[in-house]
């Protein structure tokens, strides 16, 4: 490559205002790089838009907050008191020698571990944490997951 001896800036300094650009105005506003901004992208700079951007269309962010289910949870703790209190009142079914305890129709998704179970429940639920299972299995309790009960009225 040959070495330039002198600068660009004052190579063009007191030249016409074409500057060597050619016709006036070849070089002067947003044409010659095919429009401002992102115009273009669908377009003549389509080519642009595969090589350095590949993310730039489709839907990216936050989802809407009516299309988010939080899980409800609730402890094996909390879980052992609502039991004693339900039996308390004569509002639980005893089956066994155990508490029945239906998380489902209670409207909780999942049952996690923190909290002592005291007392022999039996836990119908649709998610539950190995902590929680261990506790109550531990107590003399059983847990049946809302699949297998499913599972086992369909055959």
């Amino acid at each position: 490559m040959v070495v330039r001896k002198g600068k660009k800036s004052r190579k063009l300094q007191g030249r016409t205002r074409t500057m060597g650009w050619g016709r006036v105005g070849q070089h002067r506003k947003s044409g010659s790089r095919g429009g401002f901004g992102a115009v273009g992208f669908h377009k003549h700079k389509y080519i642009w838009i595969i090589k350095h951007a590949p993310n730039w269309y489709g839907k990216h962010g936050f989802r809407p907050r009516s299309r988010i289910h939080e899980n409800v949870t609730i402890n094996v703790g909390e879980l052992d008191e609502l039991a004693w209190r339900l039996a308390s009142n004569g509002k639980a079914i005893i089956e066994d020698g155990l508490i029945v305890l239906n998380t489902v129709e209670m409207g909780f998704d999942k049952v996690l571990g923190s909290g002592k179970v005291t007392r022999g429940l039996k836990v119908i639920a649709r998610e539950i944490t190995e902590e929680a299972k261990r506790k109550i299995e531990e107590a003399g309790g059983k847990v049946i997951l809302l699949e297998e009960l499913e599972a086992g009225s369909a055959t």
